[in-house]
């Protein structure tokens, strides 16, 4: 499916002698698959999509069109609508004089094989695990999901990258129910490229941490409300960063100047305990990329250095009108977005406090354990997240169960009040919405104590 030389040099030194400075082609196919099991009944289905994405700069403005038709006549007509949006300024160098050309080739690796008989005996295998461990489980929703993406990307600089990224996903839903309560306890498992996904070990204890959330929150009561130390725990609880911060960090809004981060690079946003990444390079990981959707390398972008806001997410549009470095964060859902800059692997690092010691440091507060969705406003950074599953804490020790709970707070101000940070580091996957589409990532960080936040519950 890969663009010849011939074709990819055509459509570029086109649109270069039509007065664009700047043309990038990104070619893509993607197979997809999904295994899912509900009621102890297992379905599958599959698909597949391919198609080409034509971006122009000129100067900053930039015009974006995409197309299934990969012929060397359609690319050619889908470029000449998109440059008739700008007004063709030619500039002095000619296409006869500097014309690009591509002079080498790079094939795909093999493909990932899938085994649909394992997969399905994998889903029913856990199923009835599942449904053995517990008499109160009513329900069990498993699936397990696989993206193999393959992509091209040249541009008239003349750069030729390639790619191939297969991604899977494991999806669990435990519902328990008792005396006419009923609880669901949701868990994920994300991967990039890992043959050992398929674990079955690995899976199981998925399954059974998201049967140990229903079941406690079958007993557990309301939370309260208030303002009160929280300990927001490892893994899933970086979304609160990710959301609240992250985006902030992202040129898409920096460079405009829509962010509250967006004059502070240099400044002590947080406590010296506190160290923040987005990282491309952790391979096995689901927001893993070899290259971003511009072609660029991938690599491990420090945020912030002991409370020190040092760099942000940087693309090829936002270098430009910045000048700061690109970090390899281009990213897009497919070929019908424009990429823009995003984050890949994002998380607080680990810390040298221990979860034992931040409990013990709490009187009356709230041990958030996992977390929900929430909202968040990425101009301001103030955020809404539920909280799934909770402990109250009560003079320096794990109370009773509590559910209900929603953290409220925005995400500089949340930033300035960590006042420990622990040691065990953990990632959790997931996908990312942004104006370049949806992505996979990770979020994640060590337990993290928060000397003040607002607690949504029963007062």
């Amino acid at each position: 499916m890969l663009l010849s030389e011939n074709v990819l040099s055509s459509v570029i030194n086109s649109a270069l002698s039509q007065g664009a400075d700047f043309c990038e082609i990104y070619v893509e196919e993607r197979l997809s698959s999904l295994m899912s099991l509900k009621s102890s009944q297992t379905e599958y289905i599959s698909g597949s999509d391919k198609g080409v994405g034509i971006r122009l700069f000129y100067g900053n403005e930039v015009f974006y069109t995409y197309t299934n038709s990969l012929d060397e006549k359609s690319l050619l007509k889908s470029l000449k609508a998109l440059s008739s949006f700008k007004k063709p300024v030619i500039n002095n160098q000619t296409l006869a004089e500097d014309p690009v050309i591509f002079s080498f080739k790079q094939e795909f690796p093999n493909e990932f094989k899938t085994d649909l008989a394992k997969e399905k005996q994998l889903l029913k295998n856990l199923d009835k695990d599942l449904r053995a461990s517990s008499s109160l489980m009513s329900q069990c929703e498993l699936s397990l999901n696989r993206i193999d993406t393959r992509v091209q990307i040249a541009n008239s600089e003349g750069l030729l990258s390639f790619d191939r990224r297969p991604y899977f996903m494991f999806r669990v839903a435990s519902i328990v129910e008792d005396k006419n309560k009923k609880e669901v306890g949701f868990e994920r498992v994300g991967r990039t490229g890992d043959p050992y996904f398929l674990d079955e070990e690995l899976l199981r204890k998925s399954c059974h941490r998201s049967q140990k959330m229903a079941l406690q929150n079958l007993t557990a009561e309301p939370a309260p409300a208030g303002k009160f130390p929280v300990i927001i725990n490892k893994g899933f609880g970086g979304v609160i960063f990710h959301e609240a911060c992250g985006h902030g960090m992202e040129t898409t809004s920096v460079a405009e100047n829509l962010s509250v981060f967006s004059d502070k690079l240099g400044q002590k946003l947080a406590d010296s305990c506190v160290s923040a990444y987005d990282d491309g390079t952790i391979k096995g990981q689901y927001g893993f990329i070899e290259k971003d959707d511009e072609g660029q390398p991938t690599q491990k972008t420090c945020l912030i250095e002991k409370g020190i806001l040092k760099n942000y997410m940087v693309d090829k549009l936002g270098a430009q009108k910045t000048n700061y470095k690109m970090t390899g964060s281009s990213r897009r859902q497919s070929y019908k977005f424009a990429p823009t800059s995003r984050m890949r692997n994002t998380y607080i690092d680990k810390g040298d406090s221990s979860l034992e010691e931040m409990i013990k440091d709490v009187d009356y507060g709230l041990f958030a354990e996992t977390l929900g969705g929430g909202s968040v406003s990425p101009g301001t950074g103030n955020y809404n997240f539920n909280v799934s599953t909770a402990f109250l804490i009560k003079k320096g020790r794990l109370d009773k169960a509590v559910k209900g709970a929603s953290l409220v707070g925005n995400g500089l101000d949340t930033l300035s009040k960590i006042k420990k940070v622990g040691q065990d580091l953990e990632l959790s996957p997931g996908y990312c919405g942004s104006v370049s589409g949806w992505v996979p990532v990770t979020v994640g960080q060590p337990p993290l104590l928060v000397s003040e936040l607002t607690v949504g519950g029963q007062k």
